[in-house]
């Protein structure tokens, strides 16, 4: 679906600015009202928002979309009744908005503190999934900031019913529709616009693949939050407790390949290979996992194949891993440092003076002890929903819950103090 001759991109990013004043000032209760009101709204217009859902998934299909791109895309009675679910869960988190912290009194009597306060405009660049919209647009309202969402094509219909629902609870409310803006136009051009429109807009989030991720980079004349992919790694220590050690595999592994918090790479300590590794090819057999082994390992599975570079900087999003015996616990260290992606990273150790050590060593925006990496998501972490997962450590790092999408200003309380 392309509008461009019908929506003006910078009349609306403009509305988006003016509109943010507006959400900025509600109360934590009001805004919550609004929630309340969008999550029944979008239960009460299920039917609707399956029929819009129903063209994208027939369109889908004369696309060609894969089997996994549709279950994404699709809708169901159940799916609409957890996206208002989710959003009745952000109404339940706290909100930053407006607390102070680190306040301190200076020698000359000053009190300074520092208070959250919203972003502003936000835009969020994402594909597929329909439910972001809805997710995204809640987190920003609760968190004060108005939000410009450009979903993908191929859940145009799905989007822009859930838009509709959204509009009609902030009309309801007397806020302006503008606080969120879904473009109905989905062409490239589109986004190249919206990149430029740095006078109104303060951060844009973009969600989906590594291309789409780049091109938003290299584009955007606006901050960008970045989560180029998911090189996760989990290291077994010579001190791991090997039963652990298997139960983190299969499950970082295996619950959800596709998923950005899955385990893409195992480094096992040599000491502990010959025990570890044959009890691995059992544990992942029956999940059909896919082997990329260096020389040390290859002899362990069946049908694996020799790992080569590539393999070790690989976000596979499958059934698929790549194994190396390193040598000691420097080398596991500096493997990891060589090929990570920033995401997550896991030791499996009882040795507590190595566990602190991978935990200094390791920079990466989440850093596990004997934990599934499949923890590394902003629910599990006990941020509630969260609108992404940032790689870039400027800002936010790792999940974003409703405290990344703030910044803190400086309050400072005198008593006509002079310098």
């Amino acid at each position: 679906m392309s509008n461009s001759t019908h929506f003006d991109m910078e009349s609306a990013a403009q509305a988006s600015k003016k509109a943010s004043f507006a959400i900025a000032q509600c109360t934590t209760t009001q805004k919550n009202d609004l929630l309340r009101t969008i999550a029944d709204t979008i239960e009460q217009r299920v039917e609707e928002i399956l029929l819009a859902n129903t063209k994208d998934i027939e369109a889908g299909r004369a696309k060609g979309l894969s089997d996994a791109m549709l279950d994404r895309l699709l809708l169901t009675h159940q799916r609409v009744v957890d996206i208002a679910e989710a959003i009745r869960e952000i109404i339940a988190l706290p909100d930053p908005v407006g607390t102070i912290e680190q306040t301190i009194v200076r020698p000359n009597g000053l009190q300074v503190g520092k208070m959250r306060i919203p972003l502003g405009v936000i835009a969020m660049i994402y594909e597929a999934r329909p439910n972001v919209t809805a997710e995204a647009a809640a987190l920003c309202i609760k968190s004060g900031n108005g939000v410009i969402l450009r979903g993908g094509s191929e859940a145009i219909h799905s989007n822009l019913a859930l838009a509709s629902c959204l509009h009609v609870a902030l009309v309801a409310h007397q806020l302006p529709s503008a606080i969120v803006t879904v473009i109905p136009d989905t062409s490239r051009q589109m986004i190249e616009q919206l990149l430029t429109m740095r006078e109104y807009i303060d951060l844009v989030i973009p969600r989906g693949g590594e291309g789409l991720i780049t091109m938003v980079t290299e584009q955007s004349q606006i901050p960008v939050i970045q989560h180029f992919k998911g090189v996760c790694h989990l290291y077994i220590d010579k001190f791991a407790d090997l039963e652990k050690a298997l139960a983190i595999l299969v499950n970082g592994k295996t619950q959800r390949p596709s998923a950005c918090n899955a385990i893409e790479t195992l480094l096992v300590h040599k000491d502990i290979a010959t025990k570890f590794l044959p009890e691995a090819q059992q544990a992942l057999a029956p999940f059909k996992v896919k082997i990329h082994a260096c020389n040390h390992a290859l002899p362990y599975f069946n049908g694996a194949e020799l790992a080569d570079e590539t393999d070790f900087s690989a976000e596979y999003l499958a059934q698929e891993i790549a194994i190396r015996v390193v040598d000691s616990f420097d080398s596991a260290i500096e493997h990891i440092n060589q090929y990570t992606s920033d995401h997550t990273e896991v030791i499996v150790s009882q040795d507590t003076s190595r566990t602190q050590q991978f935990v200094r060593q390791i920079n990466s925006s989440v850093v596990m002890v004997n934990a599934s990496s499949r923890f590394s998501d902003g629910g599990e972490l006990g941020l509630g929903s969260e609108i992404g997962i940032s790689t870039s450590k400027l800002h936010a790092y790792g999940p974003m819950g409703l405290a990344a999408l703030t910044t803190q200003k400086f309050v400072v309380i005198g008593d006509g103090q002079v310098r």
